[in-house]
């Protein structure tokens, strides 16, 4: 890809970028959050057509004017948001538009389908059924489908956007030997994360994008996390993570032999002391996030009591924990967290939209000056408060979310997956108004499936397995390997 520009009203997306990758290499592709990066494989993929620029595949020039000429020429991509339709099986998703047929009433194949699907998912090591509904997988199974679909289509180069953001670490190593697996084949992959240590581990060279320009390029010796951050930012992050001298004893917040429907025979119970952040660690499917959908009241919970500053509170639904100053961030941001079709403004007035109501109508003028004193405390990236969510990048989404809740006062803040396809910039940030919450007595609780994360962020750590506690880690005792065996306990 040679001098590709794209804009969009009022932004230059992309400007003069080149991007080279050759047979069998694996080229990572990073940069914060509105940096370039997706709007460039959407068009290398078809979904966007550049406003200048060239295109070259094996020294031939292509016009790629769709996905479907896109697939034509060898090209797959594995998105970042989730694009699958939930109401069709798993079969049904990976062939959805190019499902083979047979005899003369070109019947659909579904015996064809359900093979060759059985086929690509023993390649990523998943035992699942193809006639399993997608509406009925986890988060990770579904992005395992997005990305069993791009394999199928035996692509010469393949686009994968944030592929393990909602994996597992087993998840997650069955994928890279995928991708070493391929790269063995001469497949092309372009491969973009803001996980630096899975760059580190994969890529045979690396491109930084930053403001939709090139920044530099790394090979192979070259690459490590220090020199790909400050590319990126332009600024050196030294102070990731921090932590307090020493965390009060003061009980703020306990769940109390909470039972979930998912784990109906087990029980949690736990403490977050004042100053601390907790992090809720365990592999996908060990109940985190029924946890929290209980707490917050998404969920009834059938059994157990929540405790806030030594009292108990009745929750029976979000509102209910809303008006307790309980608040849930959670781990899709852009089906529960926000409504994207509704512009920054409204979303982070929602959950208390009768406090700028006055006869029955809202008092936008009122709305306009929270909204825009959030969007300058938390840095929020838009052109305006009357944008809409939609339009924002993953980072300045999540800080909408944030917004609305800090707008509130906040007691306690539930963060699930907190930085799921966020940049290391928006990362680092959301990592310090975590800190500065707990410092000024908010009880955080951190559920995460990345263990940097986890390990950096964390001034204990509760692991979970199967629907309950397997242990609790002071700070001292937090290792990658303490996690996983209680994990897997």
């Amino acid at each position: 890809m040679t001098g590709i520009g794209k804009r969009f009203p009022g932004v230059t997306a992309l400007d003069s970028v080149h991007l080279h990758v050759g047979s069998g290499e694996v080229l990572a592709l990073v940069g914060e959050n509105g940096a370039g990066k997706s709007t460039l494989m959407k068009i290398l993929a078809g979904i966007y057509q550049p406003d200048s620029g060239t295109i070259q595949i094996e020294g031939r020039s292509a016009t790629i004017r769709s996905p479907r000429e896109a697939a034509h020429l060898g090209i797959g991509i594995i998105h970042q948001e989730l694009e699958v339709i939930d109401t069709l099986d798993i079969a049904a998703n990976i062939y959805l538009g190019r499902e083979p047929v047979r005899g003369p009433l070109r019947l659909i194949d579904r015996r064809r389908i359900e093979a060759d699907t059985e086929a690509v998912l023993a390649r990523l090591n998943l035992r699942l059924s193809p006639r399993t509904p997608v509406g009925e997988l986890s988060t990770a199974h579904q992005q395992m489908v997005e990305i069993a679909r791009a394999i199928s289509l035996n692509a010469r180069i393949l686009l994968m956007d944030e592929p393990t953001s909602s994996l597992t670490i087993n998840e997650t190593e069955q994928l890279f030997q995928v991708v070493r697996d391929l790269r063995a084949s001469g497949v092309s992959i372009i491969y973009i994360s803001h996980r630096l240590s899975e760059v580190e581990e994969l890529a045979d060279r690396v491109e930084v994008l930053r403001d939709g320009r090139n920044a530099g390029s790394l090979s192979r010796e070259e690459i490590h996390h220090e020199q790909m951050v400050r590319l990126m930012v332009g600024r050196d992050l030294s102070s990731f993570y921090t932590h307090p001298e020493l965390p009060g004893d003061e009980v703020r917040f306990a769940v109390k032999g909470v039972r979930t429907r998912r784990y109906p025979e087990s029980e949690v119970s736990l403490e977050i002391h004042s100053g601390e952040i907790l992090g809720l660690a365990g592999l996908v499917g060990a109940g985190r996030t029924e946890l929290a959908a209980a707490i917050f009241g998404v969920e009834l919970p059938l059994a157990g009591s929540v405790v806030l500053r030594g009292e108990a509170v009745t929750i029976r639904s979000p509102r209910d924990a809303i008006r307790h100053g309980i608040y849930l961030v959670p781990e899709d941001r852009r089906s529960f967290g926000l409504i994207t079709e509704m512009n920054v403004r409204e979303n982070i007035t929602l959950p208390a939209v009768e406090e700028y109501s006055a006869g029955g109508f809202i008092q936008n003028a009122r709305e306009r000056t929270v909204a825009l004193r959030m969007c300058d405390e938390l840095r929020i990236k838009t052109p305006s408060i009357e944008s809409p969510a939609a339009n924002l990048s993953g980072g300045n989404q999540q800080k909408v979310v944030l917004a609305k809740w800090l707008s509130l006062g906040p007691k306690v803040i539930l963060f699930d997956e907190p930085t799921r396809g966020i940049d290391v910039g928006a990362k680092a940030e959301i990592y310090q108004l975590m800190r500065k919450l707990a410092d000024e007595g908010v009880a955080v609780l951190m559920i995460s499936s990345d263990m940097e994360e986890i390990l950096g962020n964390s001034d204990r750590v509760a692991v979970m397995h199967e629907g309950r506690i397997s242990g609790v880690l002071d700070r001292s005792q937090c290792t990658q390997e303490a996690i996983m065996r209680l994990a897997v306990a």
